[in-house]
């Protein structure tokens, strides 16, 4: 059945590859940009200009819409200046409140479901401990967490308009377009790649595909909650890289890069890369959710050797 469908922060690697599977379904599509530069250039969707910081939107992207896919938010992986940590938040938080705030002004009863984008660096980092949708402890003291409780609490909201909502705590999304592999191949491949920190904190990564799929699996069942999307079997950071090296058939020569070091060139946004979060996706499964990619080889595999 053909779905109207709005998606903000669709040009990243997650947009854009979610644009091409649901175009292929032949759902309309709606796309809400920042860049105007990018307004009427896809011809598989309707693009409209909108600067939620400026309370600029057109209205018309909205006509009809029952379901949104909330993607909007600037990159973490910047370094993180005063500056930055406000444009980071503002444009997670303030986006998805002025769009809210635009459908009650407007008494836009059409729409009836929100799937929004969220991280699972709202978990405190531990070695030790498997974390689940349950948890609640969260470290105040934590950027990346203070950001994601302020981007879950702004969906959350949509529920008072009687909103269907389910937000996805995403992992490390493994592609080719974007992201961190090929940030992680890139070194590798030049021979000059190394284990980040003591290699043991562990990284909850998911296949670009299953991501994608866990979205569309959503705009089917209109299950509702908080879920995590990650493969079901987290690895160690070293274990992550010695897969790439073993598959692009590089060695890793240099020695393991100390925390201080990252500290020193990254400044607090190294955290994104030496904290450990475990995280478990059982709850995704029991919605009748089934990954394609659960161990990393094959989930590397397929991207590096069709690359």
């Amino acid at each position: 059945m053909t779905k109207n469908i709005l998606i903000t922060g669709a040009s990243g690697m997650v947009g854009e590859a979610l644009i091409k599977s649901l175009s292929k379904q032949g759902h309309n599509l709606n796309i809400l940009t920042t860049q105007k530069n990018r307004v009427q250039s896809n011809v598989k969707c309707n693009m409209y200009y909108w600067n939620p910081i400026n309370n600029e939107i057109n209205l018309e992207s909205l006509d009809g819409i029952e379901y949104i896919i909330n993607l909007a938010g600037s990159p973490i992986t910047q370094r993180w200046t005063k500056f930055t940590k406000k444009k980071i938040i503002n444009s997670r938080v303030k986006s998805l409140s002025f769009l809210l705030n635009t459908i009650r002004e407007n008494k836009l009863t059409s729409v009836k479901y929100l799937i929004s984008a969220s991280a699972i660096g709202i978990y405190p980092s531990s070695t030790t401990k498997y974390y689940d949708e349950n948890y609640n402890q969260f470290d105040n003291s934590s950027f990346l967490s203070s950001v994601v409780k302020k981007w879950e609490s702004a969906a959350m909201e949509y529920s008072s308009e009687g909103i269907k909502v389910s937000i996805l705590r995403i992992g490390i999304v493994l592609g080719l377009n974007g992201g961190a592999l090929p940030k992680i191949i890139k070194p590798i491949k030049m021979y000059s790649g190394a284990v980040l920190s003591n290699g043991n904190q562990w990284q909850s990564w998911i296949h670009i595909e299953d991501l994608v799929s866990i979205f569309l699996h959503l705009l089917e069942t209109k299950v509702i909650g908080i879920f995590n999307a990650v493969a079901p079997n987290p690895v160690r950071q070293s274990e992550l890289t010695f897969e790439i090296a073993k598959l692009i058939k590089r060695p890793i020569l240099l020695p393991n890069i100390h925390k201080s070091l990252l500290k020193l060139v990254f400044g607090e946004m190294c955290s994104i890369v030496v904290d450990s979060q475990r995280v478990c996706s059982k709850k995704i499964k029991n919605t009748g959710f089934n990954f394609k990619f659960q161990y990393i080889h094959p989930a590397l595999k397929s991207l590096i050797q069709s690359n």
